[in-house]
C-alpha cells in the first residue's frame, strides 16, 4: 500500500516531476476538444429597459459534465482520502509575469478523482457508472455503482467561461482492494501519483494554498462535513 500522508506540508514533496515542453502553437487552430461560442446577447431588466447589444464568448465541447470522486477509507478511527496528482497545461504554462503574486514553483495539483460524462452516461444511472468507470481509471479500485454515494449537490465550477456542471460521490473504499489505475491512454494521466492523505491534513493543504483545485477542496470539505455529522 501507499504510505499515507499525514502532514500538509508532505503533499509538495510527493507531485510527480513532469515537465512539458510547448513545441509550437497554431493561432488559427480550427475546433477540437473546445470550441469558442460567440453571441451577441441583450439584456432585457424588469423595468422594461434593455441593453445595447454586446458579444459574450463562451467555450463549449462535446464531453460537457463531470463527476467529482472522494475515495476514503478509515484506519486506526482516521479518516483518509485517496487524492491524484493531475498536469493541467493552462495552470502549467502559466505566465508568471501576469501573476499579481509569487506564483508556486510547482505547477501540478492534488484533485480528487474526475472525468467527463460519456454520450451514454446523460442521466443520473449514467453519472454513478461514470463514478466508478473514472475511480477505476484514476486510483485502481473497481466497485460497483451501488457503493457509490452523493457528496451534495451540482456546482458550476467557472460559470463566466463554460457551462460546465459538476456532479459530487464519495465511496468507502478497502486499500488492500487497490489495483493499478487503467488510465485512458491519455498523456496527461500517465506517470500521476495516487496517495492516500489524512483528511484533516488534506483540508491544512487546502488552507495553506497547497491544494489549489477548487472542486477538490469543495468535495474535501463535503466529506468532512458528512463525518462530523456522523453521515460517513
Amino acid at each position: 500500500m501507499t504510505k499515507p500522508i499525514e502532514e500538509a506540508g508532505a503533499l509538495a514533496q510527493r507531485l510527480p516531476r513532469i515537465e512539458l515542453e510547448v513545441k509550437s502553437i497554431d493561432p488559427a487552430a480550427p475546433p477540437g476538444f473546445l470550441r469558442l461560442v460567440r453571441r451577441s446577447l441583450i439584456a432585457r431588466y424588469p423595468d422594461g429597459s434593455e441593453s445595447e447589444a454586446f458579444v459574450y464568448d463562451e467555450v463549449d465541447r462535446r464531453a460537457l459534465d463531470a463527476v467529482v470522486v472522494a475515495p476514503h477509507f478509515v484506519a486506526d478511527g482516521i479518516r483518509y482520502v485517496y487524492l491524484r496528482s493531475a498536469l493541467r497545461p493552462p495552470v502549467a504554462l502559466r505566465d508568471p509575469q501576469r501573476s499579481p503574486i509569487t506564483e508556486p514553483r510547482e505547477r501540478g495539483l492534488w484533485e480528487l478523482v474526475a472525468g467527463l460524462l460519456e454520450e451514454d452516461e446523460q442521466d443520473q444511472a449514467g453519472l454513478t457508472r461514470c463514478a466508478a468507470r473514472e475511480l477505476l481509471e484514476e486510483t485502481g479500485f473497481d466497485y460497483p455503482v451501488e457503493c457509490f454515494r452523493g457528496l451534495g449537490p451540482s456546482t458550476y465550477p467557472a460559470p463566466g467561461v463554460i457551462a460546465e456542471r459538476h456532479f459530487f460521490f464519495h465511496v468507502e473504499v478497502k486499500p488492500a482492494e487497490r489495483g493499478e489505475p487503467t488510465l485512458d491512454g491519455s498523456a496527461l494521466e500517465a506517470h500521476a501519483a495516487v496517495v492516500p492523505v489524512r483528511l484533516t491534513a488534506a483540508l491544512e493543504a487546502c488552507r495553506a494554498g497547497q491544494i489549489e483545485d477548487a472542486k477538490t477542496e469543495l468535495g474535501l470539505r463535503r466529506l468532512a462535513e458528512l463525518e462530523l455529522l456522523g453521515k460517513l
